[in-house]
């Protein structure tokens, strides 16, 4: 019987593959209402989504280059839904 590896999905850009990584890392977590990324602030997910990057960059892509593209990523979301009240707004 045939066996071939699993093919992960075609990524058009940078960012994409580096959300993807993180997401595969269990690093970020989508908000289930309203669809944004949030950082789950889990450090050895942050650690897998590093190794990852620089273990298999995409084609053409320093090691070096993909890990900066997860910083990136990392550093442009919060741990916070900017659409969901916050506990401070639920108390009376």
């Amino acid at each position: 019987m045939l066996m071939t590896k699993q093919r992960r999905s075609a990524i058009r850009t940078l960012r994409g593959w580096a959300i993807n990584v993180l997401n595969e890392a269990s690093a970020i977590r989508e908000c289930e209402e309203h669809g944004w990324m949030q950082d789950r602030a889990d450090p050895h997910a942050r650690e897998r989504a590093f190794d990852i990057a620089r273990r298999d960059p995409p084609a053409g892509i320093s090691p070096q280059a993909a890990e900066a593209a997860v910083r990136a990523v990392l550093d442009s979301i919060g741990d916070t839904c900017p659409e969901c009240p916050s506990v401070e707004e639920d108390r009376p």
